[in-house]
């Protein structure tokens, strides 16, 4: 697939603009997206950026691609045309026409999925989608398309892996960052593929018999000590939830935890927000997927006024949060509140003047 610089090199101008687009969350009430000097939210309304949905599906591949090129995920993304080495994640859709049985001259219904897992056929991939809860299916023009939008900004921001969109990095903290994104790309990221119970990873392993996954390791025992005979369904379990996997249903596979292990589709979710992990993208650390935000924040704080990562060892903290300290600051008029009286209420803070105004 060929990807035109010239609408990607667009889609880049309007997001960094951004203004105008309506919040989803006020629904009519704020005027419209005004973009923060260095804060994720709206000037206007307060939310943050994800209620705007401020980006396209041209600016999600770009930076999916980002993410996954330097890595061994980097067959999944492909070299923008005329891009200057720039990649692109190559997001698999999926077309499904079925034909509408009527009196009159057959017609077709069309439902494209923005996202579906690559290398299946149609029919093992429409039997993931039916595992997974109806309002997660990224059908186009649905909450669910929405939702996944949402899901790539929230769990893989692109502050947490690309160094120039970061407001809060100081001289000297770039290569810190480079290092910290390099080793997580390393050793963590992963992208979870999808197959029937034991034939994950085909021709990964050199086609090695799968280990089946079960908490014992073996078939269970009848009562009179004969081993049962059971059906191979019986020797596979969820990861997650422990139940049985049928033989017949697709399963997700983690390669960076072996592939004696499989997941529900919708059991395949971050240990620390049990949210889906958003196109099977996860970080695995200490026996466990994560999403990209809990995994980076698992190793250094997060600032709460600009959501990026703290890369300096001087930074200030409240009731268990962390803050840049040049953005530890009002969220009404900026004033900077080191050495000041504060209010935090739900990680939003406020100087002693503001806080009064808003209760008045």
């Amino acid at each position: 697939q060929l990807w035109c610089p010239a609408l990607f090199q667009m889609s880049m101008s309007q997001q960094q603009l951004g203004r105008g687009v309506p919040c989803l969350r006020c629904r009519g009430t704020c005027m419209g997206f005004e973009p923060h000097s260095w804060r994720k939210i709206c000037k206007s309304c307060k939310c943050s950026q994800e209620d705007h949905s401020l980006s396209s599906d041209v600016e999600d591949d770009q930076k999916i691609g980002r993410l996954l090129s330097d890595s061994k995920y980097a067959t999944l993304t492909a070299r923008v045309k005329g891009g200057d080495g720039v990649r692109i994640y190559k997001r698999n859709r999926m077309i499904i026409t079925n034909p509408i049985v009527s009196r009159k001259d057959p017609t077709f219904d069309t439902i494209t999925y923005e996202w579906a897992p690559p290398g299946l056929t149609q029919k093992l991939a429409m039997q993931y989608m039916e595992l997974i809860p109806k309002d997660m299916q990224p059908v186009a023009g649905t909450d669910g398309a929405y939702h996944r939008r949402r899901q790539l900004m929230r769990q893989l921001p692109v502050y947490d892996h690309d160094p120039s969109q970061c407001r809060g990095l100081a001289e000297g903290e770039v290569k810190l960052m480079e290092d910290f994104v390099k080793k997580y790309k390393a050793e963590a990221l992963g992208v979870g593929e999808v197959a029937l119970p034991g034939q994950g990873g085909s021709g990964k392993e050199e086609g090695k018999v799968q280990d089946t996954g079960s908490a014992t390791g073996k078939p269970p025992e009848t009562t009179n000590g004969a081993l049962e005979s059971m059906p191979t369904a019986g020797l596979y379990r969820c990861e997650t939830c422990k139940q049985a996997v049928p033989g017949d249903c697709p399963v997700v596979y983690a390669d960076r935890a072996g592939y004696a292990r499989q997941w529900h589709p919708a059991c395949f979710v971050c240990c620390q927000c049990a949210e889906p992990l958003v196109d099977l993208i996860y970080f695995w650390k200490s026996g466990a997927a994560w999403c990209g935000r809990h995994y980076c924040e698992s190793l250094r704080p997060r600032c709460t006024g600009c959501d990026e990562i703290i890369f300096s060892e001087d930074y200030q903290q409240a009731e268990g949060m962390a803050w840049h300290k040049k953005h530890f600051a009002c969220l009404e008029c900026e004033t900077l509140l080191t050495g000041k009286a504060f209010s935090l209420d739900k990680a939003s803070l406020r100087c002693a003047t503001c806080s009064r105004s808003k209760r008045l």
